[in-house]
């Protein structure tokens, strides 16, 4: 098995980015890991931080995609790229999987016109593991499209269904449809329609959830649109970086409560780690033929090496199998 990583995606390439290869060959050893991306530049930033990548394959790509860059750039202007030629790889067998921090508009584009879809995939979309009270969740679409249509909803369902079965170990995954209230009747045409798509599936469907019952652990799917999904990502990051900085103020107030910090360090640790999105590696591009995923833009070296656990977990388990038998199953009933 061999994962692709993209050298020069993110506000922290390709420093934290080879970083994250060394610790993923060391927590993941059965595992290859290649980077792509300008060989000299990788050399370089290794060379002078004292970083030993003589065991990785490197496939040399000089462009790079920035933030700037229309999402089409990927496969117009910058097809020299790190992240076009990752995608090329994997499309042609060179890889299994790929990852990257890069541009998200277009690792989406790349992924469905490189890559391509799986047969009777309508839209990929953004699959982002997210911690709650009672466990990891998974939010589909995080923000991939922001209009969709009902019979989407339904294939978003069942895609995070088969992952957060076969990658995170749930059995039975509850799913549920992201709604202004929980009764049947709540929301719009779309969401009226995607209920009763979803309920007619062999899903675990739980219904109509509210936003605010998600960090409770509601559902271990939470299907959306990519607006309403990408607003529930943001808020909810931005929430719990909050939290944990009011949490921090408090305990630095004065002698006392830095006292009562230090008998509870541990525990404060284990809450920090528990609300880190880098332990989740990122988010997968859920509907192509092949693993993609995007991590985030600030990932660090231990989101790279959990990104590169995750993708070779969907390669293992032959998820991506599931998915497309499932989804012919919807397809032959209609």
């Amino acid at each position: 098995m061999k994962i692709l990583v993209d050298a020069f995606g993110g506000d922290n390439a390709p420093l934290e980015i080879i970083k994250g290869c060394i610790l993923s060959r060391q927590e993941n050893p059965d595992v290859e890991v290649a980077m792509v991306g300008s060989r000299e530049l990788i050399e370089k930033c290794a060379s002078e931080n004292g970083l030993d990548i003589t065991p990785f394959e490197i496939f040399d790509a000089p462009g790079v995609i920035t933030m700037e860059d229309e999402p089409t750039a990927v496969l117009k202007e910058k097809k020299d790229s790190s992240m076009a030629e990752g995608l090329r790889l994997i499309a042609g067998d060179k890889g299994d999987a790929f990852i990257t921090a890069g541009n998200s508009g277009a690792v989406v584009v790349g992924a469905t016109m490189i890559v391509k879809r799986i047969k009777g995939i309508l839209r990929p979309a953004f699959a982002s593991v997210m911690p709650t009270s009672e466990g990891p969740f998974m939010l589909i679409d995080a923000g991939a499209n922001v209009e969709v249509r009902p019979e989407m909803l339904r294939q978003f369902g069942i895609m995070g269904s088969v992952y957060m079965e076969k990658i995170i170990g749930v059995e039975n995954p509850r799913v549920g449809l992201a709604n202004v209230g929980t009764e049947d009747h709540k929301g719009g045409p779309l969401q009226h329609e995607a209920f009763a798509l979803l309920r007619q599936t062999d899903l675990n469907f739980i219904g109509n959830i509210e936003a605010r019952t998600i960090p409770a652990g509601c559902a271990d799917v939470v299907v959306a649109d990519g607006f309403t999904g990408n607003v529930i990502a943001k808020m909810y990051e931005g929430s719990a970086k909050e939290l944990m900085k009011k949490i921090k103020g408090v305990f630095y107030t004065n002698a006392r409560t830095k006292l009562a910090a230090l008998m509870i360090k541990k525990e404060l640790t284990e809450l920090k780690k528990y609300f880190d999105y880098n332990r989740y590696g990122g988010a997968v591009i859920m509907g192509v033929r092949k693993p993609v995923m995007k991590t985030h833009g600030s990932a660090n070296a231990v989101a790279v090496s959990a990104a590169v656990r995750a993708c070779a977990d969907f390669v293992k388990t032959g998820a991506m199998e599931t998915i497309t038998q499932k989804i012919a199953e919807i397809r032959s009933e209609e």
